[in-house]
């Protein structure tokens, strides 16, 4: 087998209801130069039996890793360090590629040559239909770009890193957020649906608890160049506001240097009007 253009690493547990749809749809793209990673995490169902008898089929292309791991962002992390792609590409086992000409689609782009970052739509009856067009900085920090519209070259994680594991279902936010906001990334979007969302996905239906906590800070310290004056302070005044009557030494800590920055950026905007 050639060097793969893309590496798809698909995160499985006990997925053994939806992971031979989402291996069919791969197996059925036009564009062949493709490898899939299975990162299971120790699956006692019949997840590995599906899996196998793709890996029998496509030996060279489809491999299987079976170990405990610390969650979904983790399976994704270690399926970087595996993966032999330019591009990289996460998928959920109850997602499918949207068409049989998805991959080869995304492949002719010449925008691929330029960017670290390339990202579509997908389509699902949770979004009543398709999600989510362009993103801007300011709507990036209402809502999240699905991962399973995105195409990452393997490069871009040496600058940005991976996920982190400290946000337990919103980590590939937090992600994307560091990326989007990135000066050394350049990123393109491209009005096509790359894939069908699981409705049941982990992200979906469940609160990240952690990242709701973080969430300002994050977009603070990621955006301070990105956002106008305006936004920075709205965003400043929140987290003052929320943090205010927190005795967390990390919040109190935070609150001081917000105070700090809000008044700078008080008088930025007075010297400058």
């Amino acid at each position: 087998m050639t060097t793969p253009t893309i590496t798809i690493i698909i995160p499985t547990f006990n997925a053994h209801n939806t992971l031979d749809e989402a291996l069919n749809s791969i197996v059925q793209q036009t564009y062949t130069n493709w490898e899939v990673l299975i990162m299971d995490g120790l699956s006692t169902d019949n997840t590995l039996i599906i899996a196998q008898k793709y890996a029998a089929q496509f030996s060279s292309k489809i491999k299987i890793q079976s170990k405990k791991d610390k969650g979904i962002y983790d399976a994704m992390n270690k399926g970087i360090q595996l993966a032999k792609g330019e591009w990289l590409y996460f998928m959920g086992s109850d997602d499918t590629l949207y068409e049989p000409t998805t991959l080869e689609k995304v492949v002719a782009l010449k925008e691929l040559k330029n960017n670290d970052v390339v990202y579509g739509n997908v389509t699902s009856p949770r979004f009543n239909g398709i999600y989510a067009g362009e993103f801007t900085p300011i709507k990036l920090f209402n809502q999240n770009i699905c991962h399973q519209a995105i195409f990452f070259n393997k490069g871009m994680f040496k600058t940005i890193g991976k996920f982190n594991l400290k946000y337990k279902l919103l980590a590939d936010w937090h992600h994307n957020i560091c990326w989007f906001y990135s000066k050394k990334i350049k990123k393109y979007y491209i009005n096509l649906i790359i894939a069908n969302y699981g409705i049941d996905g982990l992200s979906s239906s469940n609160v990240d608890v952690k990242f709701e906590n973080d969430k300002l800070s994050i977009f603070f310290f990621n955006g301070f160049k990105v956002f106008n004056l305006s936004k920075l302070i709205e965003i400043c005044s929140e987290i003052i506001l929320n943090s205010k009557n927190n005795n967390n030494l990390h919040r109190v800590i935070f609150y001081t240097m917000s105070r700090f920055m809000l008044r700078k950026i008080r008088k930025y905007k007075t010297k400058n009007n």
